[in-house]
């Protein structure tokens, strides 16, 4: 019975403030790689080729393809997101107007 056992007082508050943050970190750099990505293909400006060369400048070098990615087309990226946003607002507006309008009868 030499082996030592690492008990929850052994762990510092501190350095599970860290290791939670790094965690949340990591997450969060996941979700905006995901988000970068999905922008590519949802981006109806660049061509296949363009799309590809992104994709692959992500892919290969994640850190500085993300940076540079939202850097160069931030701006254009919220735009789309908000556009698409509006079109599903739009589209469930419509359908609940047709659903709703549907129901009423002789009044």
């Amino acid at each position: 019975m030499s082996t030592q056992m690492n008990l929850a007082y052994d762990y510092p508050l501190l350095s599970a403030f860290w290791t939670m943050l790094w965690f949340f970190l990591w997450i969060m750099w996941f979700v905006l790689l995901f988000r970068v990505v999905l922008d590519i293909f949802r981006d109806d400006n660049l061509n296949g080729w363009a799309k590809a060369g992104w994709l692959v400048f992500c892919l290969v070098l994640p850190f500085l393809g993300v940076f540079v990615y939202v850097v160069a087309r931030g701006k254009s990226m919220g735009r789309r997101e908000l556009a698409q946003a509006r079109e599903q607002q739009e589209a469930f507006n419509a359908y609940v107007r047709e659903t709703a309008g549907g129901g009423r009868s002789g009044v």
